[in-house]
């Protein structure tokens, strides 16, 4: 039994059709490792960082109509959310999972992380290169780092800090058939090994 990683099943509830059928069969299997996780990782983040951590598992609570296509658990020091803030996420599409640290379009800290960043672009290029960069975290396209450029960084930042919709995450996926998904210690020992790479950012 699956506490922490995830499983093809998991992956699979993004097959389902219909918004009802498909959250819940979130809430069954997806959710409660979500929570887990959560509860595991705010505590591991608030040691780490020193800051106290909460988690935000994802409710979806404002669809009416299409269904998730993605789901997640983010990590912040605001008890009441996290979109207003940089954040660690862990989570999951169809096609892959994730863990991602980062700001999305809602914070209102936006220009200032990006400026912060550009200072420490030395930082993430020290970053493993099979790490990936996500410029909209709705979306589950990601670019690896290897793959990026001095002015591809740049610019993404600058988009950051520039552009009302601008985005920018930094972390690791995971295909289904990655090993690191075939245990709950083996999946754990990933994330902090991530997540320690990642709050040299933070």
């Amino acid at each position: 039994m699956s506490k922490y990683h995830f499983t093809k099943d998991d992956f699979k509830v993004f097959e389902i059709d219909g918004l009802e059928p498909r959250m819940d069969a979130l809430k069954t299997t997806i959710r409660p490792k979500l929570e887990n996780l959560g509860e595991y990782f705010s505590e591991y983040l608030t040691e780490i960082t020193g800051d106290e951590h909460f988690a935000h598992v994802a409710k979806h609570a404002r669809r009416k109509v299409n269904p998730p296509d993605d789901t997640w658990v983010s990590f912040s020091t605001n008890p009441r959310g996290y979109k207003m803030m940089p954040h660690f996420q862990i989570g999951l599409f169809r096609d892959h999972a994730f863990c991602m640290y980062g700001t999305i379009y809602e914070s209102p800290e936006k220009a200032a992380t990006a400026e912060r960043l550009l200072d420490q672009i030395d930082i993430i290029r020290s970053i493993p290169e099979d790490y990936v960069v996500s410029l909209n975290h709705m979306r589950p396209e990601k670019t690896a780092l290897r793959d990026m450029s001095e002015e591809d960084l740049e610019s993404a930042l600058v988009r950051l800090r520039d552009v009302k919709k601008g985005e920018f995450l930094v972390g690791k996926k995971y295909l289904p058939s990655n090993s690191v998904l075939s245990h709950d210690d083996i999946f754990i020992k990933e994330l902090e090994t991530v997540l320690q790479e990642l709050v040299r950012l933070y």
